[in-house]
């Protein structure tokens, strides 16, 4: 297969998707975690279609996820990403993101923190990590989590001068083409989030739209590695931010199907977003999109683009 590699990292094109494992009931805010054996469930499923996974964070859910996949000598390798709180209020931010100094302080802690425990699981699960990421959306204009890029940049210095791994940082497309030059200049490569939906194109465009927001980083940066680590499409809405006729398990299978034949083509390593749905994201609204973007549903039952994209490789593993 071919590598995605530049003078400090290497490792094999394949299928790879983002994990979040929490179900009904349960909530990373209020400190409810699932199980062990519910995310030894989950792997077992992904590790089926699926060779690299994506964290958010270094809490109890990663050390979880990366002690099941040892545990059990599960083929899979983790992109490791760290929670980052505000280190700055963001009048941008449409929901709200006003912070007095005190709790900014309590953030730059907490990420100082975030780093640490970052750190200290690569160093315990070495081979399992295969790259880290110093933060996701922390710099696009709406983020309620803005953190300055010096302050990335220092994040990503430090991690560096401990550990090997190969750095990155997920954003959407839009900041890498206009304010990241001086952090992307210190990454080993770029980590692209693209969603036609949230930007109002139907399935007529959504490719031609997923390929310009790629392209518009990685023609920007010719000499670093880009990856897309966010592209997938709701299956459910409220009509809020998208279209109710523009989510349904129809239109994620054709997205993805148009998706992996594109970068699996070119060779684009490509995180799909995302594996379970997850009822505690969003708001109060039972049709929240946040909550929809799973490919399986939260019960683990798979959707239509299971049964229809991997329905040929499901097969083959069942027997």
């Amino acid at each position: 297969m071919d590598l995605v590699h530049n003078n400090k990292m290497q490792w094999q094109h394949g299928n790879a998707i983002c994990y979040s494992g929490y179900r009904e009931g349960q909530n990373p805010c209020l400190g409810i975690y699932p199980s062990y054996q519910e995310i030894k469930e989950d792997l077992l499923i992904l590790a089926e279609n699926w060779k690299f996974i994506r964290l958010y964070d270094c809490g109890q859910h990663a050390q979880t996820v990366l002690q099941v996949i040892r545990d059990d000598g599960l083929d899979l390798k983790v992109m490791l990403g760290v929670d980052m709180a505000a280190e700055m209020s963001n009048p941008q931010c449409p929901w709200g993101a006003w912070f007095s100094e005190e709790k900014l302080n309590e953030n730059r802690q907490h990420n100082s923190d975030e780093i640490d425990r970052l750190i200290a699981l690569v160093e315990k699960y070495p081979e399992i990590v295969f790259s880290v990421s110093v933060g996701n959306e922390a710099s696009v204009e709406w983020t309620d989590h803005l953190v300055p890029v010096e302050n990335l940049i220092g994040y990503v210095r430090k991690i560096k001068s401990v550990i090997k791994h190969p750095v990155t940082f997920c954003e959407n497309y839009v900041p890498w083409t206009n304010k990241l030059q001086d952090l992307a200049a210190e990454l080993d490569f770029l980590s692209v989030h693209t969603y036609p939906a949230w930007e109002f194109k139907t399935m007529d465009d959504a490719l031609e739209y997923t390929k310009q927001n790629y392209y518009s980083v990685a023609d920007r940066y010719p000499d670093k590695p880009v990856v897309i680590t966010e592209a997938g499409w709701t299956t459910a809405s409220n009509g809020r931010g998208i279209d109710s006729w523009n989510a349904s398990e129809e239109l994620q299978a054709a997205y993805y199907e148009q998706l992996i034949e594109w970068t699996s083509t070119e060779k684009i390593l490509t995180f799909v977003f995302e594996a379970f749905d997850e009822p505690w994201k969003g708001d109060s609204d039972p049709l929240e999109p946040e909550k929809f973007w799973g490919l399986f549903h939260v019960d683990r039952s798979p959707k239509l683009v299971m049964q229809g994209l991997y329905k040929e490789r499901l097969a083959k593993c069942s027997v």
